[in-house]
């Protein structure tokens, strides 16, 4: 399975939105490195990458409590549903938090790195 699956997968609605995310913390942390010389400027850029990183880890939890909540409609209409088949509506609803926290975790390593290399 590769990436676009998974995007496809996963919904692209909130999918989608955690991409731009995605871009949007790689943008600003480049407006970080690029405004290095500018404290005020480079600390501003810093904060909103944060931001926009727990924005997407918040995202990507609510993208899941949707697919959860959509299921667990499907289910109640239908009755029964075998285990694999609740196994997989599982796994296809983490991967919205999964992508929410790559996000975030990626902005936190490039703030731990940011930091590390000012002292």
């Amino acid at each position: 399975m590769n990436i676009i699956e998974i995007h496809v997968e996963g919904g692209i609605l909130f999918m989608g939105i955690l991409f731009f995310l995605l871009v949007g913390v790689i943008a600003t942390s480049v407006l970080v490195i690029k405004n290095k010389a500018d404290q005020p400027k480079a600390k501003k850029w810093l904060k909103i990458s944060q931001e926009i990183a727990l924005f997407a880890l918040v995202f990507g939890i609510l993208g899941q409590l949707v697919g959860l909540v959509g299921a667990f409609q499907a289910i109640e209409q239908v009755g029964e549903v075998s285990q694999a088949l609740l196994a997989g509506g599982l796994k296809v609803s983490s991967y919205t938090t999964l992508y929410g926290f790559f996000i975030f975790l990626l902005a936190k390593l490039f703030k731990i790195g940011f930091q590390f290399s000012q002292k």
